[in-house]
């Protein structure tokens, strides 16, 4: 036998072999119900043996694996579970076999993230496979959008929301409402500087009307809460100071504390009660405020004042 004859039939052996390893694995995929264990699910649990097994239909196993997460989770929520074992596993191999499954991400992260029955109670889980996501595809401003919305709605992680939004709206083509959304997260968090700048980025760098209006909106209620905290901050001191609490702002000008009386955005002067706190005269004018307004005040819906 020629050499070049016995290295054609080992390596048709060889692919042989590869073709019904494949076929076997496929099968093995196929068997998955959602009451399977995980031995059986993940009967090939790493993506690089997966990989390897699959002669380079990489995408296809995912798309096999994204289906059985699909029908996973959808057969553990009709039934009102309480765990999802096995559903981080399978979408972390899903997008390890094929990173840019972008729908993957985008509702894995949700079926992910959400407590029981609604979700697998995972958002850690939840944002390492949106983070993964973003690595591989870091041009995709929707993933950045589910990474914010995991910390705003699930754990409550105002600045870390900021963050993520802040990065999308960085992405080129990026919807102008990440910028939005980062701005308010922000504000939410305490981090006034922060949100002053990103409203101001967005102010000046956007064209749209509605969206122009309602960073200016945003401003002005960032202006004001500065200033309200600013003013409280003087009268604790000049309590501390003198043991009492100043009757107007002109106390805080007689003690050197205060230059002069500031004015909200509109020019209207602060108002100082007999309680020592610091209130807007017209809270219905600051939209989107939270702190200033007195007690018991119910903000009307958000309205967009003219921006220029």
């Amino acid at each position: 036998m020629k050499p070049s004859s016995k290295i054609t039939q080992v390596a048709g052996t060889f692919l042989v072999l590869c073709m019904l390893t494949s076929v076997l694995l496929l099968r093995q995929v196929d068997r998955m119900r959602g009451g399977a264990t995980l031995q059986e699910v993940l009967y090939i649990s790493s993506p690089g043996a997966l990989k390897r097994l699959s002669l380079g239909y990489d995408g296809l196993m995912a798309d096999i694996y994204w289906t059985r997460a699909v029908q996973y989770f959808g057969s553990k929520h009709f039934a009102g579970s309480q765990h999802y074992d096995l559903l981080a596993p399978l979408l972390e191999i899903t997008t390890a076999l094929d990173p840019h499954l972008i729908v993957a991400y985008e509702f894995g992260a949700n079926f992910l993230a959400p407590k029981p029955p609604n979700g697998a109670g995972m958002p850690q889980r939840a944002i390492e496979l949106s983070e993964f996501g973003i690595r591989n595809n870091p041009s995709e401003w929707r993933l950045y959008y589910d990474l914010g919305f995991i910390y705003y709605m699930e754990l409550k992680d105002y600045k870390n929301a900021a963050d993520a939004f802040a990065r999308g709206s960085r992405v080129p083509n990026a919807h102008p409402f990440l910028g939005v959304m980062a701005a308010q997260m922000a504000q939410h968090s305490g981090e006034l500087q922060m949100a002053q700048m990103i409203w101001s980025t967005t102010y000046q760098s956007t064209q749209d009307r509605d969206v122009r209006a309602n960073a200016a909106t945003h401003l002005r209620a960032l202006q004001v809460e500065e200033d309200v905290t600013h003013l409280g901050n003087l009268v604790a001191e000049y309590h501390a100071r003198t043991g009492r609490l100043p009757d107007t702002f002109s106390d805080l000008q007689n003690v050197g504390l205060l230059h002069e009386v500031p004015t909200d955005p509109f020019g209207h002067t602060y108002k100082l009660t007999s309680d020592g706190r610091v209130e807007v005269r017209t809270p219905d004018d600051f939209p989107f405020l939270t702190k200033g307004t007195p007690p018991g005040y119910v903000a009307p819906p958000p309205r967009f004042l003219p921006s220029d």
